[in-house]
């Protein structure tokens, strides 16, 4: 796909030369060095409703976004890009789902190809009978489509210590919302019983690391879904195609993708991935093991790090809640470093392990400002301060960091990541 977009942009920028000269080459040349990935670029007319506009593309093709739309992921340091990360772009997002494209990534052993056709989920152990499951298989039984954040465990892991990171790409991007299509898990028990005594489940990937993760039982017969689909179309390579574990408001960890195997047992396997990591190290050294749902969060995109805010006057402060727990109950925003609390508006219908979009009206008056965001969800938990979390968890650990997120506005208008 890339080579063909490429040559097709190098036809472009011949075309352009031919027509309008040596300048208009130059310009044209410009414009598609700007034109990011996954877009075509296209000659720009001074009037659009003067000449026609391309044609459709005679294979139909797969629609590319406009060459003026430039976001892309942020790919973090990593010492290999096998098992790096990259983070969604949450200040550029438009509305609540996240983009397919822009969906965060983190890999422990690479993306693996896979042919959907050889492709079988097996789930065996403390089952009545063992059962191996095709993609036809799958489709072809009942099936759900719902909304539900993903977010790695180590987001905002940056920020324990000191502000670290510079946007809310980098300090909150291992989070993505997407809607979800598949089956549940509840629906794979019927097919293969349960014995009495099965407790847990072990889901396990189909990637060069193979990623297993225990998951409670509980948890997998009240809303586990093996997922095919995501965003109206089949979940995308990264995202672990052709089938992938989603645990609703569960850290990113235990949502397997390539998922080929569901093994039932009466305890939890005690893996790498559950031990030595992915577990909160307390302040006394020792480590709380399945810490699994994540808890309220919320932070504040626009104004946001590494922003400009042009001149003092109305702004709508913007931004995105989360809990692992259930809905968002509500968000409340400070303009003065958390001494006073205006309710936001929340902007779209709450829904179970979901984001929320929230707003609130801001008046800036040119002096300096610490922006910040807290929400709390419907079981009453509430997103706490730095200090508090601190003090409960100690400086230990990397993951499961919600602490409140603060912005300073300086009198200039220039936007950091701040403790306040």
């Amino acid at each position: 796909m890339r080579s063909d977009v490429d040559t097709h942009r190098r036809k472009l920028l011949l075309s352009a030369g031919a027509v309008l000269g040596v300048g208009a080459m130059t310009v044209a040349a410009r414009a598609a060095e700007k034109a990011p990935p996954g877009a075509a670029f296209h000659e720009v007319a001074e009037d659009p409703t003067k000449e026609l506009g391309r044609a459709v593309l005679s294979d139909g093709g797969y629609g590319l976004r406009s060459q003026f739309e430039t976001e892309v992921k942020t790919i973090f340091p990593n010492p290999s890009p096998i098992t790096s990360w990259s983070f969604t772009p949450l200040a550029s997002q438009i509305g609540n789902l996240t983009p397919s494209g822009l969906h965060f990534e983190r890999h422990h052993g690479g993306v693996p190809t896979i042919d959907p056709a050889k492709h079988e989920l097996i789930v065996h152990g403390h089952v009545g009978v063992a059962k191996k499951f095709t993609m036809a298989d799958l489709k072809a039984m009942p099936s759900v489509t719902r909304k539900h954040f993903i977010e790695c465990s180590g987001n905002t892991l940056t920020e324990w210590k000191k502000p670290t990171a510079k946007n809310v790409q980098v300090t909150h991007g291992l989070l993505s919302t997407s809607e979800w299509t598949g089956v549940l898990f509840s629906t794979l028990a019927r097919e293969v019983g349960l014995k009495p005594d099965a407790q847990w489940v072990l889901g396990e990937g189909a990637d060069a690391a193979v990623m297993t993760r225990s998951v409670p039982l509980e948890k997998m017969l009240t809303d586990g879904m093996i997922v095919y689909g995501q965003n109206g179309e089949a979940i995308r390579p990264e995202q672990g195609y052709p089938l992938r574990l989603v645990l609703p408001g569960y850290e990113g960890n235990t949502h397997i993708k390539w998922l080929r195997r569901l093994q039932v047992s009466d305890r939890p396997f005690m893996t790498k991935e559950e031990t030595s990591k992915y577990t909160d190290l307390m302040p006394d050294g020792r480590a709380k093991l399945f810490t699994l749902q994540m808890a309220p969060k919320s932070v504040i995109t626009f104004p946001s790090g590494d922003m400009m805010l042009p001149r003092p006057g109305a702004y709508e402060i913007r931004g995105i809640a989360w809990s692992g727990h259930g809905r968002v109950k509500s968000v409340e925003v400070s303009a003065d470093g958390g001494r006073s609390w205006r309710p936001a508006n929340i902007e779209n219908t709450p829904e179970p392990m979901c984001t929320v979009r929230f707003s609130c009206p801001w008046i800036w008056d040119g002096a300096g400002a610490t922006l910040q965001s807290r929400c709390t969800d419907e079981t009453g938990a509430a997103q706490p301060t730095r200090d508090e979390l601190v003090k409960v968890v100690g400086l230990n650990s990397v993951y499961h960091y919600n602490a409140i997120q603060s912005w300073a506005v300086a009198s200039d208008g220039g936007v950091t990541n701040v403790h306040a």
